[in-house]
C-alpha cells in the first residue's frame, strides 16, 4: 500500500512539474509561457499584447491598462507551436493585416525573443515595440528621460520640466551603431532590449540615426524603435525587422552576442538564413590619422542597411548581408567621404576597397573639425541629453567669436530667433582678394539656412535645404543630411587687417526661440 501511494504521489508530482516546465499553458485568452529559465510570460492571444512578465517571482509588467506591445497595440490574433531543435522553442505568431509579430521562447533562456514582419508601414507612421514595465519593479531608467514629478510640458507633448531640468524620452536615444543593448533595472532584476547582429537591417536612417529607448513616467517604458519620422533621412523599409530580444537578468547588462541560428528552423516570414547571405571585406584608406579610430563603412539599398567600424588600419569585414547591390559609403566619423557600388551574393565574399575622396584645400582658418558632427562646439556635449533651454546650457547667443578662440566658445547651433554669430579675424595682405567661405551643417529645422555678411558684402540666400521635416536639435539629435554652403566672396571685400563675418539664419518660416528656424554647425572655413 505504501509503495502504491508513493507511485501515485510521484505521478501527481510529475504532472504538476510538467505543467510548469518548459511549455505553454492556455487559460482563456492567455498563453502562459514558462521558459524554464526563471521567466514566465503571458501573451493575450486575442490581441498580441504581453500581459505578464514574471522573472524569478518579480512581476515586471505594469498593471495598468496599457500592456507591452507593438505600437499602441495591433489587435492581432495569435497561435503557437512548440518547434525547433529538440522542440526547445515555443513560437507565438500574432497577425493583424500587414503586421506579423513573432514571440519566441528558448528553453532555459530568460528572454522573449522577437521579430516583426511588415508588408506596409503601420498607419501611425512608425514601427516600435514598447515594453511597459512596472516602476516599482524596475525604477532605474535613464535619468534624462524620467518625467515623473514633472511640472508640465515645455515643448509639444514630449519635452518636460522636472525639478528645474528638462527631460524627454528623446534624450534616452543612442546612435544605432552604438546601441545594441539598453535597459532598466530594479532590486534583483534587469530588463534589457537587445538588438543583436543585423537586427537593424530593415530599420531606416543608417548607422548614426538615433531613436527613443526609454521613458519613465507612469510606467517604465523600454523601446525598440524600428522606424519613425523622428528626423528620418530616408524611406522606411519593409520586411522582417529584427530579430531582437527582451532579456531578463538579475541586474547586469547582458551581452549583445546572441546566437541567432535557431531562428532559421522556426519558419519565419522574410528571414534570410546565414547561408543565403554574403559579406564584403576590404580596406578603407585616405582618412587622416587623427580620425583613424573613428571611420566606418555603411551599406544600404531599399531593402536593407548595414555598417561596420574599421580597425585603425582601415581593414573591415561586413556583417552577413542579404544578397543585392548596395551603396557602400566610407564615413570619417559621420561625414561621408566616398561612396561606390558593391554587389553581395549568397554564400560569397566580395572584396572591395574604398578610398576617401574628400577635398583638402589649403585654408586660411577653420573653426571645428569637418567630421559630420558639431562635437567640440558650445553645448554639443549636452545637446543629446537636454533641451537647448535647459539652465545647464551655456548662452546660445547672439555670440561674438574671434578666430583663434577655443571652438567650445562657438555655438553648435544658430537659431533665427536667438540671434546670429559674429566672427572676427585678421588677414594679411597676401590673404585678401576673392575668397571662398564654407559653412558645413549637419541638420536644419524649418527651412533654416545660413546667410552671411562679410564686412559690407551680403550673400544671397541659399536654396531651402533638403532636411527632415521634424524637430531635431530640441529632441537631442544633430543627425540630418550633411550639407555644405559655399559663398564666393568677391575681390575687394576682405581687407588687410581686421575683418568681420556675421552669420544669421534665413527662412520663410517663423518660430519662437528654439523652435525658430535653425542650423547645426559642423565646421566653418575660409579658403
Amino acid at each position: 500500500m505504501f509503495k502504491l501511494a508513493s507511485l501515485v504521489y510521484a505521478a501527481l508530482l510529475l504532472r504538476t512539474l510538467h505543467v510548469w516546465a518548459f511549455g505553454v499553458t492556455t487559460s482563456g485568452n492567455s498563453l502562459i509561457v514558462d521558459t524554464s529559465g526563471g521567466l514566465i510570460f503571458t501573451v493575450d492571444k486575442s490581441n498580441g499584447d504581453i500581459t505578464s512578465m514574471k522573472f524569478n517571482g518579480i512581476e515586471a509588467q505594469d498593471s495598468g491598462s496599457k500592456k507591452s506591445q507593438i505600437g499602441s497595440g495591433i489587435g492581432a490574433s495569435c497561435s503557437w507551436v512548440q518547434t525547433g531543435n529538440s522542440n526547445n522553442y515555443i513560437k507565438i505568431t500574432c497577425t493583424a493585416g500587414s503586421i506579423t509579430q513573432y514571440y519566441v521562447a528558448q528553453y532555459k533562456s530568460p528572454s522573449i525573443h522577437m521579430a516583426t514582419y511588415i508588408s506596409a508601414e503601420p498607419s501611425v507612421g512608425e514601427l516600435r515595440f514598447i515594453a511597459r514595465l512596472s516602476n516599482s519593479a524596475v525604477p532605474n531608467g535613464y535619468p534624462q528621460s524620467s518625467t515623473r514629478g514633472t511640472s508640465g510640458a515645455i515643448e509639444g507633448s514630449d519635452v518636460f520640466m522636472v525639478n528645474g531640468q528638462t527631460r524627454s524620452k528623446f534624450y534616452s536615444s543612442r546612435q544605432f551603431i552604438d546601441d545594441q543593448v539598453h535597459g532598466v533595472t530594479g532590486n534583483g532584476i534587469g530588463v534589457y532590449m537587445v538588438i543583436p547582429g543585423t537586427g537593424y537591417e530593415s530599420s531606416s536612417g543608417g548607422a548614426f540615426f538615433r531613436d527613443i529607448n526609454n521613458q519613465g513616467g507612469d510606467q517604465q517604458e523600454l523601446y525598440f524603435y524600428m522606424n519613425s519620422g523622428h528626423t528620418q533621412t530616408e524611406s522606411n523599409r519593409m520586411g522582417l525587422h529584427g530579430p531582437y530580444a527582451l532579456v531578463f537578468t538579475t541586474g547586469a547588462a547582458p551581452s549583445a552576442d546572441i546566437d541567432l541560428l535557431f531562428w532559421e528552423a522556426l519558419g519565419i516570414n522574410g528571414l534570410v538564413p546565414k547561408s543565403g547571405r554574403g559579406r564584403v571585406t576590404g580596406k578603407a584608406s585616405g582618412i587622416p590619422s587623427q580620425f583613424a579610430s573613428l571611420q566606418s563603412i555603411g551599406f544600404s539599398n531599399s531593402q536593407a542597411q548595414y555598417w561596420v567600424r574599421t580597425d585603425s588600419s582601415g581593414n573591415f569585414v561586413s556583417p552577413y548581408m542579404k544578397p543585392g547591390t548596395y551603396t557602400m559609403t566610407l564615413y570619417k566619423v559621420e561625414l561621408a567621404v566616398a561612396s561606390q557600388s558593391v554587389t553581395v551574393s549568397a554564400g560569397g565574399t566580395t572584396s572591395a576597397n574604398i578610398a576617401s575622396k574628400e577635398a583638402t584645400p589649403t585654408v586660411i582658418w577653420q573653426i571645428g573639425d569637418l567630421d559630420g558632427t558639431p562635437r567640440g562646439f558650445l553645448n554639443a556635449d549636452k545637446i543629446e541629453t537636454m533641451h537647448p533651454s535647459d539652465s545647464r546650457m551655456s548662452s546660445w547667443g547672439p555670440k561674438t567669436f574671434t578666430v583663434g578662440d577655443a571652438v567650445s566658445q562657438f555655438p553648435m547651433a544658430i537659431f533665427k530667433d536667438i540671434g546670429g554669430v559674429t566672427i572676427n579675424f585678421s588677414l594679411s595682405s597676401s590673404q585678401i582678394g576673392a575668397r571662398t567661405l564654407e559653412i558645413h551643417t549637419t541638420l536644419a529645422f524649418a527651412g533654416g539656412r545660413p546667410v552671411v555678411t562679410v564686412n559690407n558684402w551680403t550673400s544671397s540666400t541659399p536654396a531651402v535645404p533638403s532636411q527632415p521635416d521634424s524637430r531635431g536639435v530640441t529632441r537631442g539629435t544633430w543627425r540630418g543630411n550633411n550639407i555644405a554652403y559655399t559663398y564666393s566672396i568677391p575681390s575687394g571685400t576682405l581687407v588687410s587687417g581686421s575683418n568681420k563675418i556675421v552669420i544669421n539664419v534665413a527662412s520663410g518660416s517663423s518660430g519662437s526661440q528654439f523652435l525658430s528656424p535653425n542650423v547645426v554647425i559642423d565646421a566653418i572655413r575660409l579658403i
